[in-house]
């Protein structure tokens, strides 16, 4: 019988899943990541995030280091089809169609990235990713309320600490201590470590108040993804939209996945297409640093 994921979501604001991927996909990931990442240190692939910046738009210049490499469907990312097959296998989208309430003809392509070791310790401040810090309590409490439209996860290639989070914030607005609170506060009032270990996924919602924690004395490789429903619309657009995905989806093919997860797989690209050209034009970003 399937466990039922959507009350701790709904309670805590995140859920765990132990060993999402088998120990021989997890080779193969980390194998895949492990050649993307000199290419993305060495400028040869362009699509960054680069230090000290926290939100897009990233610079496409790694000389003072980078944390983060994007758009890993892209047609021209090497060991793609690796990429592809963890992006939308079963237990990555039954488990967002169920947080989702929904199938897969609902579910649109979002992002696919890789989170690495920073080249020196650097941490992420307190933030929800789709809702600024300069949001009124009034503000966040209407947005909060909005439907998600979008599953959000990470999946832990090694041992990963690095996400902090505060449980139940995604249901409610800041309380004046977080309000007044250091942006990158070390202790904020009923924070919690969510620890990983290789092999595990978080799925969890975007804007609980979370930040990350960066050792550049720890290997990282984290792969960081997100799925949309096709009632998201404008909101999830700027969220998808911002990080420049449509410049490069409709190039996008997945002959290298078998017959059913192909299928799958070209349904939700078309839809990122379809979304793309129905929300084109300016959708700004979410936030600024």
């Amino acid at each position: 019988m399937a466990i039922n994921h959507n009350s701790t979501l709904a309670s805590q604001g995140f859920i765990i899943l132990p060993s999402a991927v088998n120990p021989t996909e997890l080779l193969s990931l980390r194998s895949a990541c492990h050649k993307a990442r000199p290419l993305a240190e060495s400028g040869q692939w362009p699509h960054l995030r680069t230090l000290p910046k926290q939100f897009p738009p990233w610079s496409s210049d790694p000389s003072h280091g980078i944390w983060g490499i994007q758009h890993l469907l892209h047609p021209d990312m090497p060991n793609r089809e690796t990429f592809a097959a963890s992006y939308f296998n079963d237990t990555i989208i039954d488990t967002t169609k169920q947080l989702l309430h929904c199938e897969d003809e609902d579910l649109v392509m979002e992002l696919y990235n890789l989170l690495i070791r920073p080249t020196q310790n650097f941490e992420l401040r307190w933030h929800r990713d789709d809702i600024p810090p300069s949001a009124p309590a009034e503000e966040e409490e209407r947005r909060l309320r909005e439907p998600a439209w979008h599953a959000q996860w990470n999946l832990a290639l090694y041992d990963d600490d690095s996400l902090l989070v505060v449980p139940g914030s995604h249901k409610r607005a800041r309380t004046e201590d977080e309000r007044a609170a250091d942006p990158y506060e070390k202790d904020m009032p009923g924070q919690m470590v969510v620890g990983l270990k290789a092999g595990d996924v978080v799925f969890y919602d975007n804007n609980i108040l979370h930040r990350g924690v960066y050792d550049s004395g720890k290997e990282r490789m984290t792969l960081h993804g997100s799925v949309g429903h096709v009632a998201g619309g404008r909101a999830r657009a700027r969220n998808v939209l911002q990080h420049g995905t449509v410049e490069w989806v409709e190039r996008c093919g997945f002959d290298g996945l078998d017959e059913g997860m192909k299928g799958r797989a070209e349904g939700m690209r078309q839809r990122l297409v379809e979304m793309g050209r129905q929300e084109g034009g300016e959708v700004g970003f979410s936030q600024e640093d």
